[in-house]
């Protein structure tokens, strides 16, 4: 599928969920920042990324990938991504 349409943002997304299931945090980080490249307004991409990034023990990039998270969620005015995004960060912040 992402063959045929190498910007279908849902492809990427779905493929890093499954990387990132997987335990390759690495090739999900990729999979998401291409996401995000794409369509900055994929906020949950941003939470699934840094949730990576935590795994990887790469602390100040989650914090710094859910800032622009957060940033983005408020600016399109999804707030449910909102409220997630920002239980991550007070959870990275601790």
């Amino acid at each position: 599928m992402l063959e045929s349409e190498p910007d279908d943002t849902f492809c990427l997304y779905g493929i890093a969920m499954e990387y990132a299931k997987a335990g390759q945090q690495e090739r999900a980080v990729a999979h998401f920042d291409r996401t995000i490249e794409i369509d900055p307004e994929y906020c949950y991409a941003y939470y699934h990324k840094a949730r990576c990034l935590v795994d990887m023990q790469r602390t100040e990039e989650a914090r710094a990938t859910l800032e622009a998270g957060l940033s983005q969620a408020r600016s399109s005015g999804d707030i449910h991504a909102e409220g997630e995004i920002e239980a991550l960060l007070a959870s990275v912040n601790e």
